[in-house]
């Protein structure tokens, strides 16, 4: 599958699962929310969670994407970096975290709010780079 048609069938099909590694090799999926940013994809998550842990062990990560009639799927096998964890309400980790909010749903209506939120939460942004990509997209 090409990689360009995959990675713009991201973009507009924001539910997907994410599979991290294991510590033993075995995959993690969650059911995450994606934003497509230029060619990575952004995922916020917390520093607390498996997918966090697996991700900084291994920064490699599989996106299954599924069209909602279930027809069409990309999985994208992508390198993964990840921001720091948010500390402090103006670090560069809540900035990209700001970036990846206004990318998937636009203005916050309370940005205060938002930026207390992701350093309460422990928030981090991982940024996926995918570098190959395979499924079946029916037009």
């Amino acid at each position: 599958m090409d990689l360009t048609r995959a990675i713009e069938f991201a973009r507009h099909t924001p539910h997907s699962v994410l599979t991290a590694l294991r510590r033993d090799g075995r995959p993690q999926l969650s059911n995450v929310l994606h934003v497509v940013d230029d060619d990575r994809i952004l995922i916020s998550i917390t520093a607390d969670r498996a997918k966090y842990h697996n991700l900084h062990r291994t920064p490699w990560a599989a996106l299954h994407v599924t069209s909602d009639d279930f027809h069409s799927y990309a999985v994208l096998e992508c390198d993964v970096d990840l921001t720091g964890i948010a500390t402090d309400p103006h670090d560069p980790a809540v900035e990209a975290l700001i970036a990846y909010y206004r990318a998937g749903a636009g203005e916050h209506p309370d940005w205060d709010d938002y930026r207390r939120a992701m350093v309460r939460d422990r928030r981090v942004l991982a940024r996926l780079t995918p570098t190959r990509a395979y499924g079946l997209l029916r037009d």
